[in-house]
């Protein structure tokens, strides 16, 4: 006759023996394997998709690149007529083609810690943002005084249950 499981809140199998509980470590290794090959099989189906989607789709990207840029070098020798020079969009029945400002951007070249020297250097401090934050390494590392403080917690680490089932690998060659 076979040892009844006992079962805890939502009709989980709880091991009633040492033998039980090693079982279940075997099935939940046997579990997490398939799953891993799931998963690669999936990853290699995926793959195969993606790479017969990228073929058929690159003879059309380049089609719509070239289409673009004709109709761009078009609509520039044609935009007075589009716009009438008020607007920034031509309604072609088929779509819509725009003129869209880009917005300016700030780009440093070299070290920034040196751009911000001869910011100072200059006078122009207002080109230079200064920010404070907490430390939370340092607090992690003084916790009685950082618990002193209003405002701060400092949380338990808390324990994990972990499950590690044998999972046994081949050597390489000798």
């Amino acid at each position: 006759m076979a040892k009844k499981t006992k079962t805890l809140g939502a009709n989980l199998p709880v091991p009633q023996s040492r033998d039980d509980a090693a079982a279940a470590l075997r099935r939940i290794g046997e579990a997490n394997r398939e799953v891993a090959r799931i998963e690669l099989k999936l990853a290699d189906d995926v793959a195969g998709l993606k790479e017969a989607a990228e073929s058929a789709a690159t003879p059309l990207k380049e089609e719509a690149k070239a289409l673009t840029e004709g109709l761009k070098l078009w609509a520039e020798a044609n935009r007075d007529a589009l716009t009438g020079g008020k607007v920034k969009t031509a309604d072609l029945g088929t779509g819509k083609i725009s003129w869209r400002l880009r917005p300016a951007k700030v780009s440093l070249r070299g070290k920034i810690e040196e751009v911000v020297e001869r910011l100072k250097s200059l006078g122009l401090q207002r080109f230079v943002r200064v920010t404070e934050e907490v430390n939370k390494e340092a607090m992690l590392a003084d916790r009685d005084a950082a618990r002193a403080v209003q405002g701060v917690t400092i949380a338990s680490e808390g324990e994990d249950f972990v499950v590690e089932p044998f999972e046994p690998s081949i050597s390489e060659g000798v």
